[in-house]
């Protein structure tokens, strides 16, 4: 028999992921991208000697991407070099209010202790609870395809659920170890992208805190965009073919069985097919109707992640009072949260990030300028305007010159913004979401879009809008959950 075709649609994190992973067992893998270069939100590009990472900025679980490139003989040393970030991020409480957070564990507890005195013990007690909710969740649920209750039938995974704290809320178990203010919003913004009020969001996700505090922040030296350069060699070695400015189409179906993926140039005919594309957009606007999983009904019940509000700009300075990763949380996220997720509208007073990675990487601009990444989190499905855009850009721009005590607009040489209709745009984006799908409880492994196609045999979907969630890591791990599920349904022997 011959090797089977498979087909990826998309070049993100869990398309490739999954194209490596089929690749590695024998599948022959053709991946379709339609913009110009692979990483879909983890794209870069370049512009007066900058180099700008256009999404994911943050490097956490850096044991998620070893056992990735481990799986395959590799390591991440092969392909890019890490650093570790100290200190981890700085938090802006307010003029002259700025708080190193330190890698060190015994730093941070000394910090916390000069805050709330207890309070290092509660974090001792606090990260071991975390640390358990990361070995069950990031190295055992995870990697459930949610596809049947029985892959949960089994007792100890149930008592591991139940110690998990899943029916709990974050908000409440945070509470139950701290009280100062500071150390709240510090523990609480990890689960900010997770798409939901700490009030909703299981404290399961106390994993997070733990893979910021004991795991580390990590940076791989010339941006983000190295992992993906790294896994596209890696899917190169595999076998794996890429084609570029692919715009799918159409997917055509014969008797539940998808037999072509019709792009704008070509046909590719096809096995299986993982779709890594938005699936929402692939399920209505590349599938005929009889043939899509959900209805539009189902789809605008979903609880969506933010969007995000993105400015690119070059500085023909060096900046003070900034380090790589800048969380600026002067004003109370609350009114900010609920603008986002439960009255959504563009935000009042709103919370915002800045990366300045030329403080650790010069290579990602010109020498004596800085690279900054200004993101602020704004609800999905908003009416965007270049006048909207402008005005929060006046709004963040005032409030960092403020808070860094430095002019900073009258220096920028270079500036670019990205919102709702660009995630449209570029990645078929469903209501210009950034993130996918909320992890709230009713979205959660068996409630998620499921990653089999209900309607047609050979169809699978990777990615941020099925399990297991948004986030690079989830990402990685989705692509590889998939391609274990084609595997286990579409064998491929090849002749030797």
């Amino acid at each position: 028999m011959e090797e089977k075709n498979v087909i990826v649609i998309g070049a993100g994190f869990s398309g490739l992921s999954a194209a490596t992973s089929l690749a590695d067992k024998g599948y022959k893998v053709t991946v379709l991208e339609k913009n110009s270069t692979p990483g879909g939100r983890a794209r870069s590009y370049t512009a007066q000697g900058f180099t700008f990472d256009m999404g994911p900025s943050w490097y956490w679980m850096p044991d998620v991407f070893e056992s990735y490139f481990q799986k395959f003989g590799k390591s991440t040393t092969d392909y890019y070099k890490l650093t570790r970030l100290d200190p981890s991020y700085t938090v802006v409480f307010g003029k002259d209010d700025f708080v190193d957070v330190p890698a060190s564990l015994e730093e941070l507890k000394a910090l916390f202790e000069r805050w709330e005195p207890g309070s290092a013990h509660q974090l001792d007690r606090f990260l071991k609870q975390a640390a358990y909710k990361y070995e069950v969740g990031i190295n055992q649920l995870v990697y459930k395809p949610g596809r049947s209750v029985a892959e949960f039938i089994n007792l100890r995974l149930l008592l591991d659920v139940l110690r998990m704290d899943v029916f709990q809320s974050f908000h409440k178990h945070i509470r139950s170890f701290f009280s100062h203010p500071k150390i709240i919003k510090l523990m609480e913004f990890p689960i900010l992208f997770l798409g939901a009020l700490p009030e909703n969001t299981p404290a399961l996700y106390s994993l997070m805190n733990y893979a910021d505090i004991s795991l580390g922040t990590w940076y791989p030296m010339g941006g983000m965009h190295k992992i993906i350069e790294g896994m596209v060699q890696l899917a190169q070695e595999k076998g794996v073919e890429f084609k570029y400015n692919q715009v799918v189409q159409e997917i055509q179906v014969s008797a539940g069985i998808a037999t072509r993926v019709i792009t704008a140039t070509d046909v590719f005919e096809t096995d299986v097919i993982v779709a890594s594309a938005d699936y929402h957009h692939v399920e209505k606007n590349l599938l005929p109707e009889q043939y899509q999983s959900y209805t539009e009904a189902y789809w605008n019940t979903r609880v969506m992640a933010p969007s995000s509000l993105i400015f690119y700009l070059g500085i023909n300075k060096r900046l003070k009072n900034l380090r790589h990763h800048n969380l600026f949380f002067d004003e109370d996220f609350g009114p900010h949260a609920r603008e986002i997720y439960t009255d959504p509208k563009w935000p009042t007073k709103p919370l915002f990030y800045v990366s300045a990675p030329s403080v650790t990487d010069p290579s990602v601009a010109p020498e004596g300028c800085e690279n900054l990444f200004i993101l602020i989190p704004v609800a999905p499905d908003l009416q965007d305007t270049d006048e909207m855009r402008e005005k929060y850009y006046k709004l963040v721009m005032d409030r960092l010159e403020k808070l860094t005590n430095q002019q900073i607009r009258h220096n920028v040489i270079y500036k670019r913004s990205y919102a709702h209709n660009d995630f449209i745009q570029d990645y078929n984006a469903f209501k210009g979401n950034a993130y996918g799908l909320a992890n709230t409880l009713l979205q959660t492994a068996l409630l998620k879009p499921s990653l089999k196609s209900k309607k047609i045999k050979n169809l699978f979907y990777t990615g941020q809008l099925t399990v297991p969630g948004p986030g690079v890591p989830p990402s990685l791990i989705s692509g590889q959950v998939v391609a274990t599920e084609v595997a286990k349904e579409f064998r491929s022997p090849v002749v030797i």
